[in-house]
């Protein structure tokens, strides 16, 4: 379906769920972070972090750690209860409003469902909740039944599987058994627990996978009922995550047949009901995020493509990233360091960057490019980009009218490239992303 141009797909690029990146944080004082929760204001929404999983999977670049120590986990659990008192206390006593809730990891269910409630019942306490809508991450190899019935009672009706592939031999490759009757048992509690927007996390481009391994856990997914898919490009940087020296290399897509494959999941899943959001993020037409997409209100933040419209997200749990208009501030990495700081009762905010009027004029200009396909070019832009985005107006990627820019239905699997454009850090930077598609 989509035409490929190696040449335009060479330079890994970010994935753009904030602008600037995370590669361009410095460390950065508590006081701006003070000041912004402080004068927070009208909907907010909260992502706790639960960096922890029962199993550790090759593949994972995401910042947790095996819970195989009771005593680690109740330690962490006490130092996010402080933190969940003290960003609370920080926020205004009128005029903030908690509308949305996200627990995220590592995986959430790597804590007992009595802790998961009683993180609940602390943010009940401590934040101005307005009828919150809560979602959660998953891992299916250590769900059960009384997690089910602990997300029932909270009200959870979102909720995302890290399924990866039901392929046997590539769960083989990447450290990540899961077989499809276990997938199966946790959709049904999910749907039993009230969850009425359920996203299956996928991949595409893992080791000894096929397009024919792709296709049969796209057909599977979809006939487990997925509301939404979130199909991501395996990033092999060992490098940068050294878990990733476990993973077997061995037969290793390429990048034209990575490109097949992305373009092979659009096409099905497509073909199937499902609404393209964004460039890696599908939903079916009912589902909130779908709506978003096709009424032009689809967002971009550091959980992906949303439809949260709130401007102000805060992060609690050790380096998880709050999102102001004017600042962007991650927590301590560090689990052992983030105990410390709150011990004595200091914010655990570690780097971050401001953002001045203009940084978040360019932030929207991205986020337009990705999230809607189009973006006004200021006159600044207009005067400095025509040579940049000349190989992809050449090539009908993407076309310019007048100051208007948009990304060509050919252009979709290029959209990350061409936001890239407008990114002057990429310039400037050696850091390594990940590939484009």
């Amino acid at each position: 379906m989509w035409p490929y141009y190696p040449e335009l797909l060479a330079t890994p690029v970010p994935r753009y769920t904030s602008y600037p990146t995370a590669a361009e944080f410095v460390p950065l004082r508590r006081e701006p972070v003070i000041d912004a929760l402080s004068q927070a204001h009208g909907d907010i929404s909260l992502y706790v972090h639960i960096p922890f999983c029962e199993q550790i999977c090759f593949y994972c670049g995401c910042n947790t750690a095996r819970a195989g120590k009771r005593a680690r986990l109740e330690a962490y659990l006490d130092a996010l209860h402080r933190e969940i008192a003290l960003v609370g206390g920080l926020l205004p006593r009128s005029g903030a409003r908690v509308t949305r809730i996200a627990f995220g990891g590592g995986s959430p269910n790597a804590i007992a469902p009595v802790d998961f409630i009683r993180l609940v019942d602390a943010l009940t306490a401590h934040f101005p909740l307005a009828e919150p809508e809560w979602s959660v991450e998953l891992d299916p190899r250590t769900m059960s039944a009384d997690w089910a019935a602990a997300l029932r009672g909270v009200g959870v009706t979102r909720a995302s599987l890290g399924v990866q592939t039901l392929a046997a031999h590539c769960q083989q490759a990447i450290g990540r058994i899961q077989p499809e009757p276990l997938i199966a048992r946790t959709t049904g509690w999910l749907r039993e627990a009230g969850v009425t927007s359920l996203n299956f996390d996928l991949m595409y481009g893992l080791p000894r996978q096929t397009a024919a391994d792709l296709a049969d856990t796209l057909e599977r997914s979809i006939a487990l009922g997925a509301d939404r898919v979130a199909l991501f490009g395996y990033a092999h940087v060992p490098h940068i995550v050294p878990r990733q020296k476990a993973v077997a290399t061995e037969a290793m897509p390429d990048q034209r047949q990575r490109f097949a494959m992305a373009a092979l999941g659009h096409a099905q899943l497509t073909a199937a009901g499902y609404v393209p959001v964004g460039f890696d993020h599908f939903a079916l037409a009912h589902d909130p995020l779908a709506q978003a997409a096709m009424r032009g209100r689809l967002q971009r933040n550091f959980q992906g493509f949303t439809d949260d419209q709130a401007t102000t997200l805060i992060g609690l749990g050790a380096s998880s990233i709050s999102q102001f208009p004017g600042l962007l501030a991650q927590t301590e990495k560090n689990s052992g360091r983030y105990r410390m700081l709150l011990s004595q009762g200091l914010l655990p905010a570690e780097r971050g960057i401001v953002r001045p009027p203009a940084e978040q004029a360019r932030a929207a200009l991205i986020a337009n490019l990705l999230c809607r396909g189009e973006a006004t070019l200021p006159v600044g832009e207009l005067a400095e980009k025509p040579a940049a985005l000349a190989p992809f107006i050449e090539r009908g990627l993407a076309a310019l009218n007048g100051s208007r820019l948009a990304i060509t239905p050919d252009g979709l699997p290029y959209a990350r490239t061409i936001a890239a454009l407008f990114d002057p850090h990429r310039a400037q930077s050696d850091r390594r992303f990940s590939s484009a598609v």
